[in-house]
């Protein structure tokens, strides 16, 4: 029985991909689709803006290979380009909507995933619930919004979230907290 290969490091799928080797950039997209889409949904909620943002990180990082030097993992490299193009993407929103001075909320969350043979109320509610929370989410200030999105949805500790954000680490925690009281306030409130 063969005993299964390693998967390559980052360094050395940057490597080939700097060669040329179009397979070792798709590795790269492949490791790190999940946590780029967490990241911009999770800044964007669910849509065409989050997959743009997505796509757009990768595109960004095949442009800086040569110019990538590693001072922080491939991981967090990508995700602070995530959470750079998520913010220049909500700045967009703002000033289009200033602009126009609508109130209507993002498009909310419909799953296509539901079972058939579910409840339908259940499914209405389960999905009420996710506009509240996303509504709640999206109405945080750009910068608590990417701590909340960073340490609770990306699951990233706090050391990690603050060298994304370029922050120091009790700014993380003090934006997560003023963040969390007021989402609490907001869906409380709801309530």
């Amino acid at each position: 029985m063969p005993i299964p290969a390693e998967a390559p490091t980052d360094e050395a799928l940057l490597g080939r991909a700097r060669q040329g080797d179009e397979r070792a950039f798709a590795a790269i997209v492949e490791r790190y689709e999940g946590r780029v889409a967490a990241t911009a949904i999770g800044m964007l909620g669910p849509g065409a803006d989050a997959e743009e943002v997505g796509l757009e990180a990768f595109v960004r990082l095949y442009r800086s290979l040569d110019r990538f030097r590693g001072d922080a993992s491939l991981g967090t490299y990508l995700t602070r380009i995530t959470v750079n193009l998520a913010l220049t993407e909500v700045q967009r929103r703002k000033r289009w909507l200033d602009r126009f001075r609508s109130v209507e909320d993002t498009p909310a969350y419909r799953s296509s995933e539901a079972d058939d043979s579910e409840d339908v109320v259940e499914r209405i509610g389960r999905e009420q619930e996710l506009e509240r929370i996303h509504r709640a989410l999206n109405g945080l200030p750009p910068e608590q919004r990417s701590v909340v999105v960073l340490r609770w949805l990306d699951d990233l500790s706090t050391r990690e979230t603050a060298e994304i954000l370029g922050v120091a680490e009790g700014t993380v925690m003090s934006r997560l907290k003023r963040a969390m009281d007021r989402l609490r306030r907001v869906l409380d409130d709801d309530d």
